[in-house]
Formats: C-alpha cells, structure tokens, sequence
C-alpha cells in the first residue's frame, strides 16, 4: 500500500490534534547567505516499508522517498525557487540545501511514515552577509571653534543599510549601552549615541545577527571636532545664497517682463506712425513706330553736245 500526501496531512492533523507536537521537534537553524545547509533525518539507514517527505511552508513538496519491498520512489522537486539548490541522501533521507538564499528562510517539515508517524519541523533563517556600520555625526549638531564652549553634547549616529534579522548596538567599554534590533527584510537601521566633547571613554558600533558581527569603533577627537571658522562661513554663504537666489531670479523676470512690454509699445508707436499711400496704376498704349531708311538716289539726265 502507497501513501499520497494527502493522506500523509491527514495523519499529522489526526496526530497533532490528538497528541500536540512537542516543543522539542521544532528546530531553529540559522545559516548565511551562499552556504549549504543540512536539515537531518537522525536515520542511519532507511528501511522497507517508509516514507520520508520534505515540504517547504506547508504547501511546497521538495523531496520524497517512498521504500516498498517491490518498489523505490525518490523525488525532489525542480521548483523555481529550489531549483538546483536541493539534494536528498538516498541513505537517509537527510535533505541538503546547497549555496542557500535568503528566499529560502522559512518552516521546514519532515513527515516519517513507517510504523508510527513522526513529525519534525525546522524553522531556517538565512541572513545575508552584514555590512560594516557607518559612524557619522549629525550635521545639525555642527558649530564652530567660538561656539564649542556653549555646546557640550556630540550627536552621533551608527547606521547600516539594507540589513534583516540584526541587532545593532552601542558599547560603551565592554558593556552594553543601548541596542535595537529589526526582522524587516532591507531596510536602513540607525542608532544615535550622544556623548560630551572630552569623554575619555571608549565606544564601539556593532552589528550582529545569530551567526557573526561587525564593530566599528568610534573615535570622538575624530568625529566631534567643530567645524573650522572656513566650513562655519561656507555654511553662511551657502544659507545666504539658498535665501537671495529666488530674489534675484525675481528680479530678472520683473525686469524681463517690463523689457518686453517697452519694447511691445514702441513698436505699436511705430506702425501709428507709418503713411500709407494708395498707388495708382494707369495702362497706356504704345504704338511700336519702326522707321524705315532707304537710300535715296536722285538721277538727271545728261545733255552732251
């Protein structure tokens, strides 16, 4: 006799309404982005008369093997998303997901069917690789040499991009100062940190998740220097040419426009100005007069005596 899947649901509903599921089969596995992982079986052999099936998110079957006395079955599945990725050990049934994305976390089940059921879930998170924060000081804080006196406090803040499942924290020695943490998938995380100008302490930024981290130190004669009396009058002259330059692009549109409107004028004076006389044509004809010369020869007669 062969199982379907369908059966095989059924069974765990039965099983699970009946009995529960115990804490203890619910595994958490945690791997980074591009390793292979392996989901196990805890078989050393699979024997006749089982059934092992692999899904993905309940719905997605990834791999079966069915073991009869007079027939084997071995599937794994070719989904888009698993394509390339997924090896069953046909000795154990252990499911391998080799160069593993971060589109593969999720809920992992595995349904034992032999003479009692058996059913084990895996709840697998792939964490992308984590980049290094980015200490930086607010630039609102910013005031020059002359007005350090009056400010005490250095605005910091630590910032990492496009993270998931992380905790970024500050140190302040070995203790933990402040902390926050995010399961959003991409997103830029932040956490500011104020300190006085001549603190003598030491402080690290550091991002973890389950598998690794990445600290980055701070050094506060670095970054909380005022700015220079250069910067500080840069930063004036660029507030003052934000504030005049729609004055005077007022300006030359004003003059533009009344430019325009004085020229307009001047030329309705001229067409004002301007006589028309009606001209008048009269046709006349001429007669082509062609003057004949011919030569003109006068003849006498001549009396001879």
């Amino acid at each position: 006799m062969i199982y379907k899947p369908g059966f095989f649901a059924l069974c765990l509903w039965l099983a699970r309404g009946v009995f529960g599921v115990d804490p203890e089969e619910v595994k958490s596995v945690s791997a980074m982005d591009g390793d292979s992982v392996t989901l196990h079986t805890n078989l050393t052999h699979i024997q006749t008369d089982i059934q092992i099936l692999w899904t993905f998110k309940l719905n997605t079957r990834l791999a079966e093997i069915i073991k009869r006395e007079q027939m084997n079955i071995f599937f794994v599945s070719k989904d888009v998303i698993f394509r390339d990725h997924l090896q069953m050990n046909n000795q154990t049934g252990s499911l391998n997901i080799t160069n593993i994305k971060t589109e593969h976390t999720g809920l992992y089940q595995l349904q034992i069917i032999s003479d009692k059921i058996s059913y084990t879930s895996f709840t697998v998170i792939v964490h992308a690789h984590l980049p290094v924060p980015v200490i930086i000081r607010n630039s609102s804080q910013c005031s020059s040499s002359s007005e350090r006196s009056s400010v005490s406090k250095c605005v910091l803040m630590c910032s990492v991009m496009n993270v998931t499942h992380v905790n970024l924290s500050w140190y302040k020695g070995n203790s933990l100062f402040s902390s926050i943490s995010v399961s959003d998938l991409n997103i830029r995380l932040s956490l500011p940190l104020e300190v006085e100008y001549h603190d003598t302490n030491t402080y690290r930024c550091v991002v973890s998740n389950p598998i690794t981290n990445h600290t980055q130190h701070l050094n506060i004669n670095d970054v909380c220097q005022p700015c220079s009396d250069f910067l500080h009058l840069h930063f004036i002259l660029l507030t003052a040419v934000a504030v005049m330059l729609p004055v005077v692009i007022s300006v030359i549109l004003v003059w533009r426009f009344k430019k325009y409107k004085k020229q307009k004028k001047q030329d309705q004076t001229l067409e004002e100005e301007i006589i028309y006389t009606e001209a008048k044509i009269s046709t006349q004809q001429f007669h082509n007069t062609n003057v004949v010369e011919e030569d003109h020869t006068e003849y006498s007669s001549v009396v001879t005596t």
